[in-house]
């Protein structure tokens, strides 16, 4: 099956929409950041709004619906994509590039014994500019195509070598309001303090009549890159499947964060028509095929020991951003 991207073509971005509702119930648990909690805050018209998910989150989740973990695989559409494999110093399987937060800057991944592969490749001089189009797209494409959606900083070879995300996402609620309960932690000596006994504990929930997600992908980015037809369209499908994925198979957040989509909106540009799930499932095997000759995918395995640490490079603060980041 073929997908019709026409009404993409000179768009710059594509920008969309999910409505959102609990799956049972009306209460939801947002994420919560360290020192903060959740993240309340009120909209330009003072109205009370909540981070659902941030746009760290979203790229996690992202990936992880293309993962089959139980074959430790690509999911069936997706098979024949470039990957890095980590195994442990004894050879078993460690994790990956796809569901690693930082992607090929996962640690596991950047001080591993085998990482020189990645280094001559990428041909990064101190002493001559550093052409992202010419010397860190290539790399990525080959090695992991995942980074070129969800972007990322490699600080362990330098400050300088690093890539914004092409797709992204949030989750955010309005004119919420607490749902307030509690709970107890249970000791087996109730007498005992400090966390020991029997501790009772308030908990915050929340309730909305308006849970949106949002998604952008910035097609000139992609553009941007120089690829062959079958690369970029490749490119745009993936995207596409991440997304229509993680709103059908995605949405059980935490334990109580459970949604459901109940309509998607095409914000720009007019008239582009979101593939089905099953159409870019039927599509995408084609797709991955007829860009494995540009791209020359390959799926390589680094073994970490857990030794000693790479020497990371000095840099100003001024120049870290987290572009990339998870």
């Amino acid at each position: 099956m073929s997908l019709d991207f026409s009404t993409l073509s000179n768009a710059p971005r594509l920008l969309l929409s999910a409505r959102l509702k609990p799956l049972q119930g009306t209460r939801f648990q947002p994420t919560g950041f360290p020192e903060i909690g959740t993240a309340q805050y009120d909209g330009p018209d003072g109205t009370p709004m909540l981070l659902v998910e941030s746009a760290q989150s979203m790229a996690n989740r992202m990936e992880a619906v293309c993962w089959d973990k139980l074959a430790d695989d690509w999911v069936q559409p997706l098979k024949g994509l470039s990957v890095i494999r980590v195994k442990d110093k004894d050879g078993q399987p460690l994790t990956n590039s796809v569901l690693e937060a930082h992607r090929i800057n996962s640690e596991y991944i950047a001080r591993s014994d085998d990482f020189k592969l990645i280094e001559d490749a990428l041909a990064y001089r101190k002493d001559r500019r550093f052409s992202v189009r010419d010397q860190l797209v290539p790399v990525l494409l080959k090695y992991d195509i995942n980074s070129l959606l969800h972007g990322v900083f490699l600080e362990e070879i330098a400050g300088v070598i690093r890539l914004p995300r092409a797709l992204s996402g949030f989750i955010e609620a309005s004119e919420v309001k607490v749902a307030a309960s509690g709970g107890v932690k249970f000791g087996l000596e109730p007498e005992k303090k400090d966390g020991e006994g029997n501790v009772p504990y308030p908990r915050d929930e929340f309730i909305s009549p308006d849970i949106a997600a949002f998604f952008n992908l910035d097609l000139a980015q992609l553009r941007g890159y120089g690829f062959s037809e079958p690369v970029y369209t490749l490119l745009v499908a993936l995207a596409l499947y991440k997304i229509r994925a993680f709103l059908e198979h995605g949405l059980r957040l935490r334990t109580a964060c459970d949604l459901e989509c109940e309509a998607i909106d095409i914000q720009r540009p007019q008239g582009f028509a979101l593939p089905t799930l099953a159409d870019l499932e039927q599509a995408l095997p084609g797709l991955v095929q007829a860009a494995s000759a540009d791209a020359g995918f390959e799926q390589i395995a680094v073994t970490y020991s857990g030794g000693g640490k790479k020497k990371k490079p000095k840099q100003s603060a001024d120049t870290v951003d987290d572009n990339g980041g998870d």
